[in-house]
């Protein structure tokens, strides 16, 4: 049922309507209190507890962490540019002591002995941590159908998916149960739910953000990236959460930097390149039109658009499942052995035909990796970023395992997902998603940008020059919000 509506004026909470930029502000000028933002968030937790999107709720923490960040404000001691901010991280993300499941039965009882990377950085800026989403299991799948703790439900109509497998995070910042969340990113689980849930996701550079401390998918592809309603939101917490960590073997040896700093430098003069024959090939109709009418934003901004060739993109789905079959089921070999029923029908399927595929199949997919980099970033020379929809179809039904992209031709849904997502997952570069526009049944559209390995600053740019000129990102379900006072 369509219960959640597209309507930037349903009724709500005007403080958690305000974006993470906006209540950071707040809290640093002593204007709003850290336990009165994290008590809203909690009650908003317990409103939106249908769609499923939370694994475990810690309150007790939780405040008493906002009265001592309140203590500190009012001793005129501000930690960072998060300080009293309720965000949430997907259950694959390690808090030391606290479950962390990962969204499988298989981890229902494991509690880190220390956060993980990201976890601490966070902490470090003065975030403060309200709960654990809901996932696809162990993060393999995009629908966020979740057999354990729930199938996430997606706000805008919670008779369908979210999308995953970061699910939960996109659906706990869609409906402001947090101003922030981390996801993790290895063929698209950031960007899709952001698109599908109406925010705006970033998939960092691979390297750029620590892995240590995340349950692991697929290492070659694995990355955790920030969620929120805005580029601006996204900037502050990606600054962070970026940076070299010499507990993480594939992270990048960079030191961070600040990602607000271009924010206000808009679109003019940008070069926007539109892959010939596949950033408006085989889409529904309505995203379509919404990427259409993106593109004329972009250009009245000041961007300038061309078309690019990449000559052998039409191979990375297949690529792109082919490590993602291999990678996980390496990671779940013991398990596979000793508690195959223990995991989801779906995921257990997925790995079981991971360990079938042979070797030439792999080693032939990295491949066409390192081939496909080559020639995405010969396209990236001639601009600064490629534009695609985020993904070629809205939101479908819970529990569908096909999609109708052109009517009456049903298509595997989990190869669908990744038409779009998997350029940059393959190729390790950064790309964000930004709210776009609805179709007729009031469902998100998601667009999304692709940059140079390192260039989170030029993509953050583009999206908060797109946002300045539309209000797409403003939007919010009703799910959640008709109690809120």
């Amino acid at each position: 049922m369509n219960d959640g509506a597209a309507d930037d004026r349903a009724p709500g909470d005007d403080l958690l309507d305000r974006t993470l930029t906006e209540v950071a502000h707040l809290v640093a000028a002593g204007e709003v209190s850290p336990v009165e933002l994290v008590e809203r968030s909690l009650r908003r937790i317990e409103q939106i507890a249908g769609t499923n999107a939370f694994i475990s709720v810690d309150s007790d923490d939780a405040l008493a962490v906002a009265r001592a960040s309140e203590t500190m404000i009012s001793a005129g001691h501000r930690i960072g540019p998060l300080h009293g901010v309720p965000v949430a991280l997907k259950d694959n993300v390690s808090v030391r002591d606290k479950p962390t499941t990962a969204g499988s039965a298989i981890l229902a009882d494991h509690r880190p002995a220390e956060d993980a990377t990201v976890t601490r950085r966070l902490r470090s800026a003065g975030a403060i941590i309200v709960g654990k989403t809901n996932m696809h299991e162990f993060a393999w799948g995009g629908t966020s159908a979740n057999p354990h703790y729930g199938f996430v439900t997606n706000p805008w109509d919670t008779g369908r998916m979210p999308g995953g497998s970061s699910g939960g995070s996109g659906v706990a910042v869609a409906t402001r149960a947090c101003f922030g969340a981390l996801g993790t990113d290895t063929g698209g689980s950031i960007r899709l739910p952001a698109a599908l849930n109406g925010i705006t996701g970033l998939r960092p550079t691979i390297g750029r953000v620590s892995n240590a401390g995340v349950i692991p998918l697929a290492w070659s592809m694995d990355t955790v990236g920030p969620m929120a309603r805005t580029a601006a939101d996204c900037a502050v917490m990606f600054t962070a959460l970026a940076g070299h960590d010499p507990a993480d073997a594939g992270s990048a040896d960079r030191a961070g930097e600040d990602y607000s700093r271009d924010l206000g430098a808009g679109l003019d003069g940008l070069r926007v390149g539109i892959i010939e024959g596949y950033s408006l090939h085989h889409v529904q109709p309505a995203v379509d039109k919404a990427l259409r009418a993106a593109l004329d934003v972009l250009v009245a901004g000041g961007a300038r658009t061309s078309e690019v060739s990449i000559a052998d993109i039409e191979g990375n789905i297949s690529a792109q499942l082919t490590v993602e079959a291999c990678e996980p089921s390496t990671y779940h070999q013991r398990w596979l052995r000793e508690r195959p029923d223990d995991y989801g029908d779906d995921v257990r399927l997925l790995l079981e035909a991971g360990e079938m595929l042979p070797a030439t199949q792999y080693l032939q997919a990295q491949r066409y990796r390192t081939l496909l980099r080559s020639q995405t970033l010969a396209a990236l020379s001639r601009v600064d970023l490629l534009v695609c929809p985020t993904l070629p179809f809205t939101a479908t039904p819970l529990g569908e395992v096909t999609v109708e992209i052109d009517p009456g031709r049903p298509e595997d849904m989990l190869s669908a997902i990744m038409q779009f997502t998997g350029l940059p997952s393959l190729t390790g570069l950064p790309a964000i998603s930004v709210p776009c526009g609805f179709d007729d049944a009031g469902l998100p559209i998601g667009m999304q940008l692709i940059g140079r390995p390192f260039a989170e600053s030029t993509l953050l740019r583009a999206a908060a020059g797109f946002q300045a000129g539309t209000g797409f990102h403003t939007a919010a379900p009703r799910v959640g919000r008709d109690r809120a006072r």
